[in-house]
């Protein structure tokens, strides 16, 4: 038999043409896809495609990892030496921080602001004592001694060397720059009223009483205000580093506390699982810390107790005697000023009226009573009362004197009233220079107790804030090592 060829041909929606002999056949629609089955009611809904997880930090990738690691010894162990290295790290870091400006403010005492204090104390006895000597030199007239000249010139020269000694320490900007700034420009001026009271006085120009009294007046309102600010600025700085340098450091000894627990408790956590008394590591680092603690107590105790000392028997017998110094001073330049006034200046007080300076020498005997009445309880020994008490006595004898040169020039007799004060014997100025010259005595011998005092302080601090770092980064280290013996054994 013969192949038979089949061709097929795909049925097209085309209709064949006419005349073509093959019968029309209808086209066939084209189905659509069948429609989803409606839900019954009360079945679950289709699941929706979940979105894609949020993608993990660094952090919680660390942190699983850390949960991991803790669920085995050797990660524990890890976790433990980290945290006692860095306990052991930040307790010597904050000792040496805290201590460091401990350390600081102590020196600061020691060697900037009481020395600064006592210079403006200085500028201000400078300033006043001068004036004191110019209306003593005022009052002799050409007699002026060269004693009285020459003690006026070194109080000038004194108080222009701690005015620009205070400038060179003071603060840029601070208070005290403007205060010591006033003072270098009021002081040629006073100087120059000076000069022509002592001119038109030798002449005989009742004039000059005009100028030293404008002097005077100067130096009371103006000088010696702004002087006595300038020592209670540097008093207050004074006492702001005093507060730096005593409060206990807390929170050290709290972190060392802390450093001393963690490590008694790791190594006992390493008895109980290994029966081994000593971990030399762990025992190294608990050695380092506990020195280190007991040299913070320790040292900022007894620096504390040295600092405390040279503040109540060096700082408050230096400020008495300071003022007993100021008020002597006062009153010395108000009894030579009653004699060159001549009862030109009044105060009137309730219903009297009195001689100015005479009512104000009054005051100022009366303040320096009491100052010198305060330096004596505050003396504590023999060396520094005796100068005291000897003060006191030169202060009675000045009222008695005073009292009787008073009465002279009361009467019209004033030139035995002048002899009383400026006389080479039995005059009130020998009380003055004795009252002041023992009120130096006692400052010399507190200022001693003050540095003695205050260097202990000092010293007990020194070498605590790198000692500290030291030995805590080799306690650290001592963790760390303590730590790596036992993770050899799981190897």
């Amino acid at each position: 038999m013969g192949e038979v060829t089949v061709t097929y041909t795909p049925r097209s929606s085309t209709p064949p043409p006419a005349g073509s002999g093959l019968p029309i056949l209808p086209a066939v629609p084209a189905q659509a896809s069948p429609p989803a089955p409606a839900r019954p009611p009360g079945s679950p809904a289709a699941p929706r495609p979940s979105p894609q997880s949020p993608r993990r930090t660094a952090f919680a990738e660390g942190l699983d990892r850390l949960r991991a690691a803790a669920t085995t010894e050797p990660g524990r162990l890890r976790i433990i030496g980290a945290l006692l290295a860095l306990l052991v790290v930040a307790f010597g870091s904050v000792t040496a921080w805290q201590m460091t400006d401990r350390a600081s403010a102590a020196d600061d005492v020691l060697t900037s602001s009481q020395p600064l204090t006592s210079d403006a104390a200085d500028i201000y006895r400078s300033l006043a004592d001068a004036n004191t000597a110019a209306s003593s030199g005022f009052l002799a007239g050409g007699q002026e001694s060269a004693t009285t000249r020459d003690r006026y010139e070194k109080d000038i020269r004194t108080a222009a060397e701690k005015l620009v000694n205070a400038a060179a320490n003071a603060d840029p900007g601070s208070p005290s720059t403007a205060t010591i700034a006033e003072l270098n420009r009021l002081l040629p001026e006073y100087k120059g009223l000076i000069e022509r009271a002592r001119t038109y006085n030798r002449q005989g120009f009742p004039v000059g009483g005009a100028y030293l009294r404008y002097a005077n007046e100067k130096m009371q309102q103006h000088m010696l205000p702004a002087a006595e600010d300038l020592y209670k600025k540097e008093n207050q700085r004074l006492e702001a580093d005093y507060a730096d340098a005593r409060p206990y450091p807390w929170a050290a000894i709290a972190l060392g506390v802390l450093a001393l627990a963690a490590l008694a408790w790791s190594q006992h956590r390493t008895y109980r699982r290994t029966n081994r008394v000593l971990n030399h590591g762990l025992v190294a680092a608990t050695a380092t810390a506990t020195v280190v603690l007991l040299w913070l107590v320790v040292g900022h105790s007894v620096a504390r107790d040295a600092l405390d000392d040279s503040y109540d028997h060096g700082v408050r017998s230096l400020n008495v005697l300071h003022d007993a110094r100021i008020a002597s001073l006062k009153a010395r330049g108000n009894e030579n000023l009653t004699l060159v006034a001549r009862g030109a200046e009044t105060k009137k007080v309730g219903d009297r009226t009195y001689d100015a300076y005479d009512h104000d020498f009054g005051a100022d005997i009366k303040a320096l009573g009491a100052r010198l009445e305060a330096a004596g309880k505050l003396a504590d020994d023999a060396a520094g009362e005796r100068p005291v008490t000897t003060a006191v006595g030169n202060m009675k004898e000045w009222q008695r004197r005073h009292a009787a040169a008073r009465e002279q020039d009361e009467n019209g007799n004033y030139q035995q009233a002048l002899d009383l004060v400026i006389g080479a014997k039995g005059a009130t100025g020998e009380c003055f220079d004795s009252v002041d010259a023992n009120l130096r005595a006692a400052l010399a011998h507190e200022e001693t107790e003050f540095r003695h005092a205050a260097g202990d302080g000092r010293d007990a601090l020194t070498g605590l804030p790198a000692g500290a770092a030291v030995l805590a980064v080799l306690g650290a280290a001592g963790a760390v090592l303590g730590i790596g013996r036992r993770l050899s054994e799981y190897r």
